[in-house]
């Protein structure tokens, strides 16, 4: 059966149901309006469904794998489940392993922590810092920001080329970037780490709520995702991929879970065998709520297919592009280019604004919650603003007064829970403080831009 034109328009405008979708928050120039929240790439707001299934969830809650009770039979069937569910969303290999983290942050540091050794990095500086930071005990190269996808191959393959062939070697690489949005050419990268003889990790935390991943189209080695900007935000996150150096590795954590039998030796120490499953670096008693809201939110997303929470996405992309290329002012940022496929992660300064009083005024005047600052990406972004790569900045928290020029910029990011109506007022609200400025007077405090309330 065909789709009319109309129904598929109206399938691709319709976001799914997510919380906070109804709140109110007051502007300081008086009032009260529903907010505006396009920070999705910090973390998303959960999807109403996956607030049913744990809240459905949530009185049979029981502590897992090691209770003979019925609850905690039912949770330990439940966070299994789990593992299974993410499994199937992510496309993995037989064999593969699913560790629940902490997050994408928790899920590189333990892959980090389980590097063979002499182990080799390999790293472009446009990586956020969750997947820039972590190989301390390894030999680390940093590549060099690419200005096309083609060369971000030809980047890694010759570096690839120039190392020691016989040690075990390792590339980390984003999906698609927190700053600019734009998607990586993960299966190229692969097949060029491959040719190599490396293995590749795929930071997927802006990608996964996105774009399916499958492990095996991409040929990645892991893949490293965090639930809070899966539209499950309970602290939860996942790494999975390949089991070997996972198995080989000591425990990420030691305690009770992961180790699966201890026993004392005649001199009075203690002889422990771990487990060579995924509990292997699970140890403590696990984030079960967490596995379970990053599961249902697999599942939804799915359920609602990526094709259609694509087209919509892009959709919402051509609108915010279209509306900031009406401003002069305006420069987005970008590595490869106006045409580059991205995903709704779109990063720019404003001629004449520091950067955390635009998002200020954004917020305080018009209830529009975005991001300003370097966002975890600090190589990145000076790159992007053509700055020295050594000049000092903090965090998303510039020290500049407002008027004065800072290094950071203004991130809007969405997704399948944003309103037309949210997209369209940003536009409008950007058109209107380049145009008219400001109707409230900002001070500096703590770091931040806020509205001066004193007078």
């Amino acid at each position: 059966m065909s789709v009319s034109s109309a129904a598929l328009d109206q399938a691709i405008c319709t976001p799914l149901p997510v919380l906070g979708r109804d709140v109110t928050v007051p502007l300081v120039t008086g009032g009260e309006v529903t907010y505006a929240a396009l920070d999705y790439a910090a973390s998303a707001p959960a999807l109403q469904r996956v607030w049913d299934d744990v809240a459905a969830y949530a009185p049979y809650y029981g502590s897992v794998h090691r209770g003979a009770g019925y609850l905690s039979q039912l949770s330990t069937d439940l966070f299994e489940n789990a593992r299974r569910t993410v499994a199937e969303f992510l496309d993995c290999r037989d064999g593969d392993q699913v560790v629940f983290t902490r997050s994408t942050t928790d899920s590189l540091n333990l892959l980090a922590a389980a590097l063979p050794a002499d182990c080799q990095v390999f790293v472009f500086e446009t990586e956020h810092h969750a997947s820039l930071l972590p190989w301390t005990n390894a030999q680390v190269t940093y590549l060099n920001a690419p200005r096309t996808p083609r060369q971000a191959v030809e980047t890694l393959e010759r570096a690839l080329a120039d190392r020691d062939p016989h040690g075990p070697a390792l590339v980390c690489v984003t999906g698609a970037s927190n700053v600019t949005g734009e998607l990586w050419p993960v299966r190229e990268l692969a097949a060029a780490a491959h040719a190599h003889g490396a293995r590749i990790v795929l930071d997927a935390a802006q990608l996964a709520p996105h774009h399916a991943v499958s492990v095996q189209d991409l040929d990645v080695d892991w893949v490293a995702f965090s639930g809070h900007k899966l539209y499950a935000p309970f602290g939860s996150g996942v790494l999975a991929g390949r089991a070997d150096w996972l198995r080989e590795a000591e425990p990420y954590l030691a305690g009770g879970g992961a180790s699966r039998k201890v026993t004392r030796r005649e001199d009075g120490g203690v002889d422990v065998e771990w487990h060579e499953s995924a509990a292997r670096h699970e140890a403590g008693s696990p984030n079960v709520i967490g596995a379970y809201s990053i599961a249902s939110a697999c599942k939804a997303l799915t359920e609602a297919g990526f094709d259609t929470l694509v087209a919509r996405e892009q959709y919402l992309i051509e609108k915010v592009r279209a509306g900031l290329a009406e401003v002069p002012e305006v420069r987005i940022l970008s590595l490869f280019g106006d045409d580059a496929p991205r995903v709704g992660v779109i990063s720019f300064v404003v001629d004449g604004w520091n950067s955390s009083h635009f998002a200020a005024a954004l917020s305080a005047e018009y209830g529009i919650g975005v991001r300003d600052g370097l966002f975890c990406a600090h190589p990145l972004v000076r790159t992007l603003l053509g700055s020295d790569p050594q000049t000092q900045g903090e965090c998303g928290a510039p020290e500049a007064a407002p008027g004065e020029k800072s290094l950071n910029a203004i991130r809007v990011s969405f997704g399948a829970g944003t309103p037309d109506e949210h997209v369209e007022r940003f536009v409008n609200a950007v058109k209107e403080l380049v145009t008219d400025g400001a109707r409230w007077n900002y001070r500096t405090e703590d770091g931040r831009c806020v509205p001066d309330t004193s007078a």
